[in-house]
């Protein structure tokens, strides 16, 4: 009896092939737009940038548009997922470095900081559309930007308990302390995008990493967990 199976698509011959033609074309128009956008976002601005403008500078329709995004808000939305999206996979990749379950707190935030800077300028232009462009656009991305702030809220704060655990940050709750420094560092890298990235990457890594160690009470100079043992040894005095 012959099977009727056919998992290598041969049934499916010349259809088949075209299909997954039609996904790469596809594929490759919307990441045209998203490269479009990113470049007019960063010289006209989003608010100056239309999608009549997007569609022409990208070569795509105006109808192939709607087939990839609901509209102009839809495709800012895109490229900063894509960003932030890029930054936490890094930062959560940083976490299988060898040593790292083990390390001490001003060495975990290190690599944690160096990755996520790494990884959210690597692109200068994509870094502008998603900490600069994207502030104050309207209530959706507002609403989306909240999600991510609520992801990095959870994580942070988790960090900040785990250097509790180990006796290395002040016991309390990190909650809105974590809310400011996401600020903090959203202003940080918005700052190094709008200055053209002048600002030494390595510079801002820097500064981050002392932002963090200071939120959660670690001493921002040498000495892993010296200003913590102070501050209790003066509670106990």
């Amino acid at each position: 009896m012959e099977s009727t199976d056919d998992p290598a698509g041969v049934a499916g011959g010349p259809r088949g092939a075209e299909s997954g033609t039609g996904h790469v074309r596809r594929a490759l128009r919307r990441e045209r737009l998203l490269t479009t956008a990113t470049d007019l976002f960063t010289t006209r601005g989003y608010v100056g940038t239309s999608i009549e403008r997007i569609c022409a500078t990208a070569h795509v329709s105006i109808r192939a548009f709607y087939q990839e995004f609901e509209g102009r808000e839809a495709l800012l939305i895109a490229l900063h997922n894509q960003v932030a999206r890029d930054g936490m996979e890094a930062t959560l990749a940083s976490l299988d470095g060898a040593g790292i379950d083990e390390a001490d707190t001003r060495t975990r935030v290190t690599a944690l900081v160096r990755a996520y800077v790494g990884a959210v300028t690597a692109d200068l232009a994509s870094a502008k559309v998603a900490f600069v462009e994207v502030i104050g656009v309207n209530r959706a991305v507002e609403d989306h930007r909240v999600v991510w702030r609520s992801l990095w809220t959870d994580f942070l704060t988790g960090e900040a308990d785990r250097a509790v655990g180990r006796g290395e940050a002040v016991a309390r709750d990190y909650t809105l302390a974590m809310v400011a420094l996401i600020g903090a560092i959203n202003e940080l890298i918005a700052h190094w995008a709008r200055s053209g990235g002048t600002v030494p990457r390595e510079v801002v890594a820097d500064e981050m990493i002392q932002q963090v160690l200071a939120t959660i009470g670690h001493p921002t100079g040498p000495g892993p967990g010296a200003g913590v043992r102070a501050v209790r040894a003066d509670e106990g005095a």
